[in-house]
């Protein structure tokens, strides 16, 4: 069974962000339809705010992204050739050892 380790805390932090502005956008635009359907003053409003979030939201999500990069680059993630990369490797280390470097 595969576990999932934790995230690390700046991008878990991120990721919280950025569910909570989407939240929030989804509620928006829930509001935003309905106003819409009852025809209340409030509809343009709403519909307005609701772009604003969702421009905010695609933000809160790519930065997400980016947090995830950013850690990986800076801590080093160590990352470790298929098993396929590791046979042509061991392969190619045989044929050396058998032929001489030259090939």
């Amino acid at each position: 069974m595969y576990t999932r380790s934790r995230l690390p805390d700046p991008v878990r932090s991120a990721a919280v962000r950025a569910l909570v502005i989407v939240a929030v956008t989804l509620v928006q635009l829930m509001i935003a339809v309905l106003c819409s359907l009852a025809q209340v003053w409030l509809a343009f409003p709403m519909v307005i705010s609701t772009v604003v979030s969702t421009v905010v939201a695609t933000w809160a999500v790519l930065d997400v992204w980016v947090t995830r990069q950013v850690w990986r680059q800076r801590h080093g993630v160590l990352s470790e050739p298929s098993s396929a990369a590791r046979q042509r490797a061991m392969e190619k280390a045989r044929r050396r050892a058998r032929h001489g470097p030259d090939r």
